[in-house]
């Protein structure tokens, strides 16, 4: 089976780049087709990949300002066919779907999302504050967008989605039916520590951006007197700072080798944003601790009332105060946690993705219907 990868962009690192370095080592004779590659702000192991990019990374400034050229990636996509191939696999968010193909291939999306910008306009518009002007710009363009998203979804063959609710959002802007696989995490880089060395601290890591609502987070610790440490950096910091008491603390960005210890160590994660996923909340289970989360988006996949965390129900400061305030940290078993995250472990997404790929492509061949057994599921199933 002759296999090719495709990608939106590579000038950034983020959870769309951490599946897509999961696939290129379990695919490493894949070609990956891209719009645009920058190697000198991604990992230098990247340069060793084929990577194959469109005529969009000629462009003028494009590896910084990638948005400014929003309405040529569907155009650029449209326009890429795929000769020689018996399976595509395209790792989306954007764009890259829409590519074409020999009517012989198969094409299998893996969906991080569709795109919020496109879908989810308003909600989008609410968190980057864009001003009313670039509003009434954008309203027609992404209607376009929108019809073009559309019609690209229909030449997809099928449709793998990263969580309960980005399968939603498939069914209903692309009235098409999914697959659920989750995203891979990396849990043998956290282990629990010993219940005596957890500490009094309770913990974000993220990106410090407006959508991630950290800011619901810094009130309710300011206001309970509850010891809040902050990992993470970005726009959004000098607003959080303003809005934090004496019980927050900002670390800045942490290395990766120090987080493990301080997510072991920490009373619960904190994940109070609507995220497709989430995979720090996996990383905080794996480290044996509990999580209190919005009840929303890809947490409900992932988090289990009782056992291994739990949810505040709205995005509001007062929400999340009143199940904070009851929350007891020590209440939770850390091996029961850590083995609810070793579900989404990254060997057990290869197993899905394999299996799912195999499977599809037999029945692609043989022009039959397909539908995905999962061997992970049916193996814990097994178990005695």
């Amino acid at each position: 089976m002759k296999l090719a990868l495709v990608h939106d962009w590579l000038n950034q690192i983020g959870g769309a780049e951490d599946v897509l370095e999961v696939l290129a080592r379990q695919y490493p004779a894949s070609p990956i087709f891209t719009s645009i590659f920058a190697p000198a702000v991604m990992p230098p192991h990247y340069q060793a990949w084929d990577i194959r990019r469109l005529w969009l990374d000629k462009l003028p400034a494009i590896h910084r300002r990638h948005q400014l050229y929003l309405p040529l990636y569907p155009l650029a996509w449209g326009k890429l066919r795929l000769h020689d191939y018996d399976v595509i696999l395209s790792n989306k968010s954007g764009f890259c779907h829409g590519l074409r193909h020999d009517p012989r291939a198969l094409h299998i999306c893996y969906c991080l999302t569709p795109a919020r910008y496109v879908w989810q306009l308003d909600d989008y518009l609410a968190g980057e504050g864009l001003g009313k002007t670039t509003e009434r710009l954008l309203r027609p363009l992404v209607a376009w967008l929108r019809r073009w998203d559309f019609a690209a979804a229909q030449r997809v063959s099928y449709f793998i989605a990263i969580s309960s609710a980005v399968q939603a959002r498939i069914r209903s802007y692309y009235q098409r039916e999914s697959t659920i696989i989750h995203p891979p995490v990396d849990t043998s880089r956290f282990q629990p520590c010993a219940a005596g060395d957890v500490q009094d601290y309770y913990l974000i890591v993220s990106r410090l951006v407006p959508y991630k609502r950290i800011d619901l987070a810094v009130r309710a610790a300011t206001e309970l007197g509850l010891p809040l440490k902050i990992a993470g950096a970005g726009r959004d910091l000098a607003r959080l700072k303003t809005l934090a008491g004496a019980t927050v603390e900002f670390l800045g960005f942490v290395p990766a080798a120090d987080l493990s210890p301080l997510m072991a160590r920490c009373r619960a994660l904190l994940f109070p944003g609507l995220e497709d996923f989430g995979i720090t909340p996996v990383q905080a289970q794996a480290a044996g601790r509990p999580v209190i989360a919005y009840r929303g988006g890809g947490a409900l996949d992932t988090i289990i009332v009782g056992e291994t965390g739990e949810f505040f129900d709205q995005p509001t400061v007062d929400s999340l105060k009143a199940t904070w305030r009851n929350f007891d940290a020590f209440a939770y078993n850390p091996r029961q946690i850590r083995s609810q995250a070793q579900r989404f472990d990254t060997s057990a997404f290869c197993r899905r993705m394999q299996a799912f790929i195999d499977g599809a492509w037999a029945a692609h061949r043989d022009k039959r219907s397909y539908h995905f057994d999962d061997p992970v599921a049916t193996a814990e199933r097994g178990k005695p």
